[in-house]
């Protein structure tokens, strides 16, 4: 685990007690696009409908936390004149919490797309799919805990776990995209190849979220 970035106790004046209810601001965010992740699962693998129906309001909790979150780094930006390091963390906040806000849409969209497909039979490709969110998803998780703990090495773990799920979407590309002799309603496979570009997407962001953290520690770009 690498050294906090955050200041200790000793060392918080105001702005550093404004940056620590930030990073705990994120992590609350954070959780619950987890929480949607999740539900989108459920409704997709599970045809859970009622997974799905929670997503809104889940959705509208993380907006207003990312719209708050980005206000409150942009003031103490501007009022706080904080130190050069200080900068370098709000600015990654800032950008951290776009990469969780699209999650959330994501997450969302996901949902809409598994009510749609609730009426069709489950395609034969939906164990790989499955097995491709959980990877995503469990991503997404290591990022928020590099980001509770400063990991930076754990952020930038990320990057080569991406390649897991870059690889799925490839393979799933090709099983939805170039089936031969097609019968039936066209709808299904279109979603399919839909959702599997969202989760690709999702992970790219899980990424982003772990380079984040590793730059918030190090002041290097990955």
């Amino acid at each position: 685990m690498t050294a906090s970035a955050f200041p200790s106790p000793s060392e918080r004046d105001p702005l550093q007690r404004e940056l620590l209810r930030l990073e705990q601001d994120v992590l609350r965010m954070g959780a619950l696009v987890e929480q949607s992740f999740r539900l989108s699962h459920q409704a997709l693998f599970d045809r859970d409908l009622a997974a799905a129906e929670a997503i809104p309001l889940l959705d509208k909790q993380i907006d207003r936390f990312y719209r708050r979150i980005e206000a409150d780094c942009v003031v103490s930006m501007s009022l706080q004149t904080p130190v050069a390091r200080d900068s370098r963390l709000l600015g990654a906040l800032m950008q951290l919490v776009r990469d969780l806000e699209r999650i959330g849409d994501y997450a969302k969209d996901l949902a809409e797309i598994a009510m749609k497909l609730f009426v069709y039979p489950p395609h034969d490709c939906m164990p790989e799919m499955e097995k491709m969110s959980r990877h995503a998803r469990a991503m997404l998780a290591q990022s928020l805990m590099a980001l509770a703990n400063l990991d930076a090495q754990a952020g930038l773990q990320m990057k080569e776990q991406d390649t897991t799920v870059d690889d799925a979407y490839d393979r799933l590309y090709c099983k939805l995209a170039y089936q031969r002799d097609f019968k039936g309603v066209l709808e299904p496979v279109l979603l399919l190849v839909l959702s599997i570009r969202h989760l690709e997407r999702m992970a790219d962001h899980a990424t982003n979220i772990g380079q984040r953290v590793a730059y918030i520690v190090t002041g290097v770009r990955s």
